[in-house]
């Protein structure tokens, strides 16, 4: 067997970067001419395309058949069957359906989201490759290549499949969309002795879909499609998520119960009835307007628009929703898992302190705006860094343009410092053209540049690392001379680098010298030095000053965390990035807790990630695989978890995170995709501004609910009174029900949708993940006001005609006066369930313009159905008389009394404990 004719080893799990090359192209069974054509072939039929699977999407169909599923719809369907069945009439049966048709669309619409995570990874996927294939450099579509093939990239081009370096050129390689590393990473041919190591340790290799940066190199590929790291990605995102929101889950228990309860008292009232002697045929049409009056048709709508007046406040804030039920989920989220790069720093590296001359200075502002200045710790100690801004910036290849860097992110933040120390970059590059280079070489690791002056001389500038360049230097300025190089200059040069590293700066040592001898004989400024011999005359140099830069943070993050705090929610940092700089950073940020590197988290079980996640602040050097699981460790903990990322490496956490999160600006199409809610400017404070109105829209649901909820129980008392005391066999039809249910409650239901949110809302502590809307507390008081409601109610249903004699005889006088009295008590009922506790008559009341309008559209609509000749035949109501209109308002605002009363009394108790540190819950 030929070397190329062997069987390849394509395990994801070897640990290519481990091997030398010899031994990866051994195992691979490639060679030095590449594979040839026909191994090619058979290989791809054996792995299949280099692409990433396609998973298979649910027909509509059966997402629309899995909602008609629903028990609240099926109860309703079957009402509407036996009402035509029964009544053969109309209206009450198409209205109905009609009601189980809007609700189904609505469901619908909100759980459609395209699969747009999966498809943006294929999207990223290279087109065409450069490949060594029968010892010739071609062109393939690079859905063809297999393991094994030998790859040609160079600068610009997008990596196409997982690989080993065999062959490198100054190559370098930009993965911060895959493993959160902020600057782009030096790759050689050289193997990586640790098995264990972060994808962003991994030197040696390159993977799927990252960009190359710098340099050329030849790789063999040792993964394609499923196999690399993307398709196990890929592969987490299938997996992850999918679970119902916590506001789906309580409104899914709530409608469950409710239909539960409908089929109870539906049951019951009919067996009331047949005792007594009532017909089959009544009953049956009892138990239609029963069931329509006990389920809340409105419920799913008004949550819908709740939910969506709720997106459209968070959109103008800055935060697109995609899906509607993760709005509320913000408001129970009690832990924040946010990646650092672009979401808690500026993704833009910044020169922040200089070492020079036996000094330190800082440097203040941020970014690639060239707004700030150097200051020295030292008051009578005078910046003069010229020769360091010098050397930065001719030994340099970034541009940066009105804040707009093209290049290496690194240089560009030299470029900036040197603007900040007073130079004119632009006129020195300009004025000092290059003459030769010795470009940065991670064998090296420094880089140098000679530059000729106006006058004719040459000089030597260097950057790069302390370790490389420092044994090269002879001398240091000192600010005003070049002194030798001691060992104590040495040592405390060596000092200043540790100490910059140990506050998680990336360190730069920047030098330079007088270059004696020119590169071309004839003065053209053409190269005659061989860049190896050029290697050699970078020493005696003379060190200008040693940088630490870092990747800042955002000046509103630490605010936003520590409102976070005082809200009850912790945030965790979760970073591909080295734990020195991320725990730095999270110090300045004020994110407290453990630090732990992700190698250490595949050294502890389940169990003990479960309890030790809440106390770990910063996760760092961390793959997707461990991402994911520190939120399904936070998550078994009963915890609401929300994940911010930018990469493609957060997409699986933020799909499995109960809301994602994903920033707009300079995150992937991949992590938008897997996210519920995008932030359009890549603020973390916005995720705070979010979160309190994700609070206020729960709490408005809530008493939605709680109003809703009051209305339908009052109408089950109604019907079994009505039953039990022989009352009415039908007090209201199923058409009054639902007008009740669905127009005359709507308006103010999506009234109570847009509440303010309330003063309190962020100074509370999240809500436990299991909590139901109906709380004990809510229970009681929806009880008490059904109570209230259907007592009256049946009062005015009993007692009409002997208070008013007149009417006596009249048909549907006495239902038409108590379905008067019943909607009047719905609408004082939707005064008192604006708070808790607040008085209605207060000035905080007055705060919502669309409730005062649904107060006075209640009321018209009812005059309308009850006084309107053609509603009345429709709704089977008959005309009122103006002392009957006031005893139905009187009656009706009873609820509103009691209320106040009821109120008072737990304003009083709260003022009566105030300052004894006793808790009273009303």
């Amino acid at each position: 067997m030929t070397t190329t004719d062997r069987a390849p080893e394509t395990d994801r799990r070897t640990p290519w970067h481990t091997l030398s090359t010899a031994e990866v192209v051994s195992r691979l069974g490639a060679g030095s001419n590449g594979l040839t054509r026909a191994e090619a072939s058979r290989r791809l039929a054996e792995h299949g395309p280099n692409t990433l699977p396609v998973a298979a999407g649910v027909p509509a169909w059966r997402r629309v058949l899995r909602l008609l599923r629903d028990p609240m719809i099926m109860v309703l369907a079957v009402a509407a069957v036996v009402s035509a069945v029964i009544s053969r009439e109309w209206e009450t049966p198409v209205v109905i359906l009609l009601v189980v048709v809007l609700n189904t669309v609505l469901n619908y619409v909100q759980e459609t989201r395209a699969e747009e995570s999966l498809a943006a990874l294929r999207d990223m996927a290279v087109p065409h490759s450069r490949v060594v294939r029968d010892g010739a450099e071609v062109e393939v579509d690079s859905a063809d290549l297999v393991p094994g093939d030998v790859v040609v990239v160079e600068s610009g081009d997008r990596v196409p499949a997982d690989g080993r370096v065999l062959e490198a050129s100054r190559f370098q390689v930009a993965e911060s969309a895959l493993t959160g590393e902020s600057v782009p990473v030096d790759k050689t041919a050289g193997a990586v002795a640790a098995a264990d190591a972060p994808l962003g340790d991994r030197t040696g290799m390159v993977f799927m879909n990252t960009e190359v940066t710098r340099g050329r190199a030849r790789v063999v590929v040792t993964g394609t499609g499923e196999r690399t790291e993307m398709g196990a990605i890929a592969e987490l995102l299938g997996g992850a998520g999918g679970e119902q929101t916590p506001l789906q889950r309580r409104i899914g228990v709530l409608a469950r119960v409710l239909t539960v309860i409908a089929l109870v008292v539906v049951t019951l009232v009919m067996g009331i009835g047949l005792v007594r002697g009532q017909s089959w045929e009544d009953m049956l049409l009892s138990a239609v307007s029963l069931a329509v009056a006990t389920i809340p048709e409105g419920l799913t709508a008004v949550v819908a628009f709740t939910l969506a007046m709720g997106a459209a406040r968070l959109a103008r804030e800055g935060a697109i929703i995609k899906n509607l039920a993760a709005v509320e989920t913000l408001g129970s989220t009690s832990h924040i898992a946010t990646d650092k790069t672009g979401t808690l720093t500026l993704n833009e590296m910044t020169v922040t302190r200089i070492v020079a001359g036996g000094s330190a200075y800082t440097v203040t502002g941020t970014g690639y705006e060239a707004t700030g200045t150097v200051l020295s710790s030292d008051p009578d100690a005078v910046p003069d860094l010229r020769r360091a801004a010098v050397a930065m910036t001719l030994c340099n290849d970034a541009i940066v343009t009105d804040g707009e860097l093209v290049g290496d992110p690194t240089e560009g933040a030299l470029l900036v410092a040197a603007t900040k120390c007073g130079l004119d970059v632009e006129g020195l590059r300009a004025a000092r053209l290059r003459v030769a280079q010795v470009p940065f070489d991670s064998d090296h690791r420094f880089m140098a540049t000679v530059n000729r002056s106006p006058g004719g001389e040459l000089a030597l500038s260097a950057k790069g690392a302390t370790g490389a360049l420092l044994p090269r230097s002879t001398h240091v300025w000192n600010g005003t001379d070049a002194v030798e190089l001691t060992d104590e200059l040495h040592e405390a040069i060596r000092l200043a680098t540790e100490e910059l590293a140990e506050r998680g700066l990336r360190t730069l040592l920047v030098a330079g010298r007088p270059f004696e001898s020119a590169p071309g004989e004839d003065g053209s400024g053409e190269t005659g030095v061989d860049e190896s011999v050029l290697l050699d005359e970078v020493r005696g140099l003379t060190v200008f000053a040693v940088v630490g830069i870092v990747d800042p943070p955002r000046s509103e993050a630490a605010e936003a965390i520590r409102v976070a705090r005082e809200a009850g929610i912790s945030v965790h940092m979760i970073t591909g990035d080295h734990l020195v700089t991320a725990s730095s950073i999270a110090r300045d940020l004020g994110i407290e807790g453990e630090s732990v590197r992700g190698v250490d988290l595949d050294g502890i079980d389940d169990d003990e990630l479960t309890e030790r996640a809440p106390g770990m602040g910063v996760l760092a050097r961390v793959s997707p695989e461990h991402k994911i699981r520190m939120v399904r460790a936070l998550q078994s903990g009963g915890d609401v978890v929300a994940m911010t990322g930018d990469g493609v490496n957060d997409a699986p956490a933020l799909s499995q995170a109960d809301i994602g999160i994903a920033m707009g600006v300079t995150g992937t199409d991949v992590s938008k995709g897997a996210a519920d809610m995008v932030l359009t400017d890549d603020n973390f404070a916005t995720i705070v501004s979010a979160v309190e109105q994700g609070r206020g829209i729960y709490d408005n649901i809530v008493k939605f609910v709680k109003f809703q909820l009051t209305t339908a129980w009052a109408f089950v008392l109604v019907f079994l009174a009505s039953g039990l005391f022989g009352l009415a066999a039908v007090p209201f039809t199923a058409l009054q029900v639902l007008l009740v249910n669905i127009v005359m409650d709507g308006p103010p239901a999506m009234a109570l949708g847009v509440e303010p949110v309330e003063k309190n809302a962020m100074r509370r502590p999240p809500r436990p993940a299991d909590e139901q809307i109906l709380t004990p507390s809510r229970l009681v008081r929806i009880l008490w006001l059904g109570v209230v409601m259907a007592t009256g109610t049946l009062l005015v249903l009993a007692f009409a005609e002997s208070m008013f004699p007149e009417r006596a005889g009249v048909p549907l006088f006495a239902t038409t006066l108590a379905y008067a009295a019943f909607v009047f008590f719905q609408v004082f009922n939707l005064m008192n369930v604006r708070s808790t506790d607040g008085s209605v008559f207060s000035r905080d009341m007055a705060h919502n313009a669309p409730i005062w309008v649904a107060l006075a559209a209640v009321p018209l609509l009812l005059v309308a159905v009850v006084q309107v000749p053609f509603l009345q035949g429709i709704f089977d109501t008959t005309p009122l008389h103006a002392d009957e209109w006031l005893l139905a308002v009187a009656v009706g605002s009873s609820i509103l009394w009691l209320e106040e009363l009821r109120k008072a009394g737990a304003r009083w108790r709260a003022r009566r404990y105030e300052g004894s540190g006793t808790m009273v819950v009303v």
